[in-house]
């Protein structure tokens, strides 16, 4: 980073903050430093090395997605282990963020964060070097841990690096850069597909992490603040093991049993987990009850904020997820498309998302309150109708054009409900509770992107093998209907959701964790 570079980026953070509808970060939990504070052009490399590994994380999440048909060729995997190899990270990353984040505030952020990104960088490079699709997989799911120890440290280091009043700028640039990178996740990984850069393929954009880890890692070493929680949290290894169980007994067979035709082993496991699950739930409440810290405060979905505010967020992360894995599938499977031409079709989304998630959180938010989110996901809904009439219609032949319209519109649904919508799920939590609602705020979008993925995934492929074909397009087409009018309906449901949520946030909310 040069000295021009990081000058402009330093001045803007040290900036007042702009009013923007979006609630100042008050810190949940009072932190303490360990050593001094980086100031200036430290405190900017600092900030840049985390910004750095978020948007490698944020990348993984979809990155994959565009260059499954590829990878589907080259390791001769199942549409099941397909499924997993996109499910695994989000599951893995979602058990595991509540014990990364408490091992930051017990261990140190600095090295927990350390850690994390130098696992994270390990597993990309594993990644991207896997033999075959079960160890894909697993290094997948790997990677999510890592993930996990890694990211919660990002904004609880932002919290300790920039005073009350600088916060609100840098937390308002990391929810930009997440926008922006999980939907430019599936364009990068065409253009590094396509690329074929030594004859790497697809395995690029694992590998392309490594660079770029190795820089952060060097810049945290040197300029990451380190610090600690003022209250040590006590880690729940028994309840992290029983969360992890019930999500697996759940999950796996749901993904797997349209492949194996649903023996009845699949339906007596997914009970099993159901029954976990149960079980778990009553321990938190119990945990609770008797003044012991839960891993999960279920006493916050009380709130009807935030109880709203989550479900919502699970519509949007399982709508999210199925749509990015069955349209790229449909457009390279069932329209013959390149890797980089459905890549690049992913463009107009991504721009309309990044001009309407600043639009959604800065301008319509604070005036017209929880209705932007009702706008987003009714205008969504309106874009995947656009999308599903150029689907019924197209062939092989059919230009890019065609899908163009539903894609903007699309884009500028879910940027407007993206940014905007922990400000209302998070408006009306206490402040002593700010941690344990941001962390179960994220947990659940990550896991409700993985149930997305194995239910609506196994839609897809199940609506694909009723409608075999030798003509490609006549199998895919049904099955992309089908997902994008489950989009629609979860669009649907959650504009009436949203009525439930704060009419406007308060400038009390706590930020995301």
């Amino acid at each position: 980073m040069t000295a021009t570079a990081a000058a402009p980026l330093e001045s803007t953070l040290d900036a007042p903050p702009a009013t923007t509808g979006v609630p100042a970060a008050p810190v949940a939990e009072e932190a303490v430093a360990r050593g001094p504070l980086p100031v200036g052009r430290a405190r900017t490399i600092a900030l840049l090395s985390l910004f750095l590994a978020s948007t490698m994380e944020l990348l993984d999440t979809t990155i994959v997605n565009v260059a499954l048909p590829t990878i589907e060729s080259g390791l001769s995997a199942s549409a099941a282990q397909l499924q997993w190899m996109v499910a695994a990270y989000p599951l893995a990353f979602a058990v595991g963020l509540i014990t990364g984040s408490r091992l930051g505030d017990l261990w140190g952020r600095k090295r927990v964060f350390v850690a994390g990104l130098v696992g994270f960088t390990l597993m990309s490079a594993a990644c991207g070097f896997a033999p075959n699709a079960e160890a894909l997989v697993g290094f997948r799911a790997l990677q999510g841990l890592t993930a996990a120890a890694m990211i919660p440290q990002v904004l609880s280091s932002l919290q300790v690096m920039y005073a009350p009043h600088e916060r609100a700028k840098a937390m308002g640039m990391f929810t930009g850069l997440a926008g922006l990178s999980a939907v430019l996740g599936p364009v990068i990984g065409a253009v590094l597909t396509e690329a074929d850069l030594g004859g790497l393929g697809w395995r690029s954009i694992f590998l392309v992490n490594v660079p770029f880890g190795v820089l952060a890692i060097v810049a945290a070493l040197r300029w990451v603040p380190e610090s600690v929680a003022a209250q040590r949290p006590r880690i729940d290894a028994r309840g992290v093991t029983v969360l992890a169980v019930g999500l697996l007994a759940v999950l796996y067979p749901l993904t797997m049993g349209r492949e194996l035709g649903w023996p009845a082993w699949v339906y007596a496991a997914m009970a099993v987990g159901v029954v976990v699950l149960a079980l778990f739930a009553r321990s938190q409440v119990r945990a609770e009850r008797t003044g012991r810290e839960p891993l999960v405060a279920l006493s916050l979905y009380r709130g009807r904020g935030f109880g709203a505010g989550s479900a919502m967020n699970s519509l949007l992360f399982m709508a999210m997820s199925s749509y990015f894995l069955c349209q790229t599938i449909y457009l390279q499977a069932g329209l013959g498309w390149s890797v980089l031409h459905a890549g690049l079709a992913g463009v107009p989304f991504a721009l309309t998302t990044t001009v309407f998630a600043g639009v959604g959180v800065a301008v319509l938010a604070p005036r017209i309150g929880r209705r932007v989110l009702q706008i987003g996901a009714l205008t969504w809904a309106v874009g995947a109708v656009f999308i599903a009439a150029a689907v019924h219609g197209a062939d092989a032949s059919t230009s890019v054009w065609a899908f163009v319209p539903g894609f903007i519109v699309s884009g500028a649904g879910f940027g407007l409900m993206v940014s905007p919508i922990g400000v209302f799920t998070l408006a009306e939590v206490p402040v002593a509770k700010a941690g344990s609602a941001s962390g179960l705020f994220s947990t659940t979008g990550q896991l409700s992107g993985a149930i997305g993925v194995a239910v609506l995934g196994s839609v897809f492929f199940s609506v694909v093998d009723a409608h075999a074909s030798s003509v490609p397009v006549e199998m895919f087409r049904p099955a992309m209907e089908v997902a994008l009018g489950a989009l629609v309906v979860l669009m649907l449901v959650a504009a009436v959701v949203a009525r439930q949520l704060p009419s406007h946030p308060v400038a009390t909310g706590p930020a995301l964790h």
